[in-house]
């Protein structure tokens, strides 16, 4: 198997692995035991939390762990809203979001708030996928309660501007969310430079375990000079500091902070060959060598691959007169995606290549390939030529 689908779910890296073997075997105990065995559970978690904070740049009281980002964005969304008082009933996010944030937002707009879902520019435009600052700036009200913008997109790899978005947000007294589930592990995050006030993330996006995320929580005042209070969504137990009841997920908990300590070392660093610049370069080779057939373009921002405006390890290519389940089911022992593994079950086109202005057709041909850390140069040559051929087959049937 020919592994592209990277933006769905990374391997687990075997580093990982064996840093979580001791807590899923004969070091078993629960974190919140006040007994030695428990109290050394409860340090491994304290270590993870402090693996988190510095590929995060905060603080470790600042992280809650959640079962993975889709909790997190819950837990930041509605917990802002629970928290509010009645002068603020404003949510502004993007057409383009992930279905957890577009999800929840719909379901505050039954609860009384008023949501605004901001377009992006259209694609074969320079800024095609990105946000408009201007837009954003006049959609933003006094009433407007938090300002949720997904900073990496899943399915184009589109990076917003999530600093001068987040000082629009606070010119205004709103609170600054980020869904950064594809950005984290991946790219450079400061969270006081990006001055973000929320910050979802999934381990199994950056070679870590599934079931297990978290949610940073700015407890500083932020640049409207506000305190960040959340709502509980879950209670019982008090776990957390009261934001997320639960047993803690001690062996996932472990392997998320080995896989952030390997991404601060290993992925975001840019002076590592192994990491953004090595998979950056396949990604440009897969990417070039593609736009050869006939009939196909890029989804989202041009560029040799640096990640200003597109995140490195993905493209998002539309293949004319295919279709994209055909293309799947023809490349065999490759696996790639037609958009986001979450909405994989639906039969519409991708809503954020809608967003983006393709026509339904256009939608439904188009492939997101996504590499990662394990993807080889031969990965990308047997790549480029089954989907050569598979292209080939599929349009001398029309």
């Amino acid at each position: 198997m020919i592994y592209l689908d990277n933006n769905a779910t990374t391997r687990i890296d075997p580093r990982v692995l064996e840093t979580m073997m001791p807590f899923l075997t004969d070091n078993f105990a629960n974190a919140a035991s006040t007994h030695p065995f428990g109290i050394s559970a409860h340090e491994a978690v304290k270590t993870a939390r402090q693996q988190l904070s510095d590929l995060l740049r905060c603080e470790p009281h600042e992280l809650v762990f959640t079962s993975g980002a889709t909790e997190a964005i819950n837990l930041a969304i509605k917990g802002v809203a629970e928290k509010s008082d009645s002068t603020r009933k404003h949510i502004v996010t993007v057409q383009t979001e992930h279905k957890a944030v577009l999800d929840v937002c719909q379901y505050l707009e039954t609860r009384g708030y008023e949501v605004t879902y901001l377009p992006v520019q259209p694609d074969r435009s320079v800024g095609a996928g990105l946000l408009d600052l201007n837009v954003v700036k006049a959609a933003i009200r006094p009433d407007t309660l938090l300002v949720s913008v997904m900073w990496v997109n899943n399915e184009t790899g589109v990076i917003q501007p999530i600093r001068a978005i987040a000082e629009l947000a606070h010119a205004a007294g709103a609170i600054m969310m980020t869904d950064a589930t594809q950005a984290v592990g991946k790219l450079p995050i400061d969270v006081d430079a990006a001055i973000v006030d929320l910050l979802a993330f999934s381990a199994h996006k950056f070679y870590g375990p599934k079931g297990v995320g978290g949610l940073f929580i700015r407890q500083r005042r932020n640049g409207a000079g506000q305190r960040v209070k959340l709502e509980a969504v879950l209670h019982g137990g008090g776990h957390e500091r009261g934001l997320r009841s639960g047993t803690l997920n001690v062996p996932g908990i472990v392997g998320m902070g080995k896989a952030a300590s390997l991404a601060n070392h290993e992925c975001v660093p840019n002076t590592v060959p192994t990491g953004r610049q090595r998979i950056g370069q396949l990604r440009n080779q897969l990417e070039t060598a593609l736009l050869t057939i006939p009939g196909t373009r890029v989804n989202g921002p041009r560029g040799d691959g640096s990640c200003e405006h597109r995140l490195y390890n993905v493209t998002n290519i539309a293949f004319e007169n295919c279709d994209s389940d055909a293309l799947i089911m023809g490349l065999e022992g490759i696996a790639v995606s037609n958009g986001s593994a979450c909405t994989a079950a639906s039969i519409d086109p991708s809503h954020v290549l809608l967003a983006m202005g393709l026509t339904e057709t256009e939608a439904f041909s188009c492939l997101r390939f996504s590499l990662g850390r394990f993807t080889t140069e031969a990965d990308i040559a047997a790549t480029v030529d089954a989907v050569k051929g598979v292209v080939e087959e599929l349009r001398a049937l029309v």
